[in-house]
Parts: structure tokens; C-alpha cells; sequence
């Protein structure tokens, strides 16, 4: 869990362009909780999977010269509702925010870090997951 970023299950890589990625690493909560299980085969795998794939460009200097692939990652916890919540984390940096009333106590102006911008998602696992994800972020191309 990273300073500023809520999301606690959840990996940030830094890069030059940033890919976001939703997997079923946990399976549904119960009673009340949005995750249960670690699912080892359907969600670690194919988390290990991108993260392999992220190493393998960004240390090959042939492939991408002079840039880096980072990476936002998110766990959908095998819950569609989930994955919905958790796209919209993709889209923050599309979304102004209000700060004219904003002020630090001591007066000045607030330092708000903008969130990575997202170019492409990879996921979900499901076919109707990821045509509810492709349509919320759709909205913001």
C-alpha cells in the first residue's frame, strides 16, 4: 500500500507509459468483505504473467529504447461490481478536480499530485467484466 494511493491490493511500477491491469487475485469475500482467497491459477499467474512481460520489454534495449513500460495493477477479488469500482482508479487523471476553495492551514496553495495516466488496460478475466470495464472507460477514450 503506497503513500496517497487507498487501494490496498494494489502494485504501481513506474514508467514512462503506464499500462493498467485487473486480475482475480483474491476470490469473493464473505460476509461483507470485497476479497476472500488468494486464486492462485487464474489470478497470480496472470498477474506473474504481466509482470514478466513488463520485465522482459523493459530490459530488452532493442525493444523500446529510451522507454520504460510502468504499470498499475488492481485486484477485481472475482467481484464484477469490484472491477467496475476499481477501473474508475484508470480514469482519475482525466478528471479535473475543484481546488479554488482549497487552502494548507498555513494559507498557500494545496500540492495535489496528479495520478499516472493510463494508456491501455489488460484484463479482466472475464468476457463480461471486461466489456463493463471497456465501456466505463470508453467514456474517457
Amino acid at each position: 500500500k503506497g503513500q496517497g494511493y487507498p487501494h490496498m491490493n494494489s502494485i504501481r511500477i513506474d514508467g514512462d507509459i503506464t499500462l493498467g491491469g485487473l486480475f482475480p487475485v483474491h476470490g469473493r469475500g464473505a460476509e461483507g468483505k470485497a476479497c476472500g482467497e488468494l486464486k492462485k491459477e487464474k489470478g497470480i499467474h496472470r498477474l506473474e504473467a504481466m509482470l514478466f512481460a513488463l520485465d522482459r520489454i523493459n530490459n530488452d534495449p532493442d525493444l523500446l529504447p529510451n522507454i520504460t513500460l510502468g504499470a498499475r495493477i488492481l485486484d477485481t477479488c472475482s467481484r464484477d461490481t469490484h472491477a467496475l469500482e476499481q477501473s474508475l482508479t484508470f480514469v482519475q487523471a482525466l478528471i479535473e478536480k475543484d481546488s479554488t476553495e482549497v487552502r494548507c492551514v498555513s494559507g498557500g496553495p494545496p500540492i495535489i499530485t496528479k495520478p499516472e495516466r493510463v494508456v491501455g488496460v489488460i484484463g479482466a478475466s472475464g468476457s463480461s467484466v471486461s466489456i463493463m470495464v471497456a465501456n466505463i472507460l470508453r467514456l474517457f477514450k
